[in-house]
């Protein structure tokens, strides 16, 4: 969702910062966090709040934060209304967020493009969020899903990581809050469209 359908870059790094705050750290430019945030190999907590582990404190600051302030400016990028409205009726479309449930939908739903998906599901109706494939798991079995036919589009390293420990196919597209440096990355809506029209719908 955040970094592939949505850009919710703002939201994300103003409630960390606001989190760093309220224990007293500098705020981090805005570019380097949210190039940081998606990264599996960091430990998220040391990194942003300077903690071996989240706490429930950490938690509520920021989920208190985030409520008051997810749908606000968010916006779809450029293509994705328009990608959705083609793919509808070739695929059947869900998501997996790291975000929770609740959240995912008000955005989803304020950005009225709930109704294009048959199933959401956040981090905090599995055990382990990404990219361990729990959510992808999940969102196969809820809806009798054929691994054969299911892709992931994800902006993130956890993303991909995700698909491959699920054992389902993946698309990383290179619009979001990471710049990969990988070739096979989509850099634009159409390119994405392209590959999912072309590759993966049976003609």
């Amino acid at each position: 969702m955040d970094g592939t359908l949505i850009d919710s870059g703002n939201v994300i790094a103003n409630t960390i910062n606001y989190v760093r705050g309220e224990f007293k750290l500098e705020p981090m430019e805005k570019n380097h966090l949210l190039a940081c945030v998606n990264n599996p190999k960091l430990n998220s907590a040391l990194f942003f709040y300077g903690c071996p582990t989240i706490t429930a404190k950490h938690k509520q600051l920021f989920e208190d934060y985030y409520d008051k302030h997810c749908v606000s400016d968010i916006i779809l990028y450029d293509g994705i209304l328009e990608l959705l409205d083609t793919l509808k009726d070739k695929f059947t479309l869900t998501i997996a967020t790291n975000a929770g449930t609740t959240f995912a939908k008000q955005m989803t739903q304020h950005l009225q493009i709930q109704d294009y998906f048959v199933d959401i599901i956040g981090a905090d109706q599995v055990q382990n969020a990404k990219p361990h494939p729990d959510m992808v798991n999940e969102l196969i079995k809820r809806n009798n899903f054929d691994k054969n036919t299911t892709i992931l589009v994800g902006d993130s390293q956890k993303d991909i990581l995700s698909a491959k420990n699920a054992g389902i196919n993946s698309i990383l597209v290179n619009w979001g809050f990471s710049n990969h440096k990988n070739s096979e990355a989509l850099s634009s809506v159409a390119e994405l469209e392209k590959q999912l029209l072309s590759k993966y719908v049976i003609q």
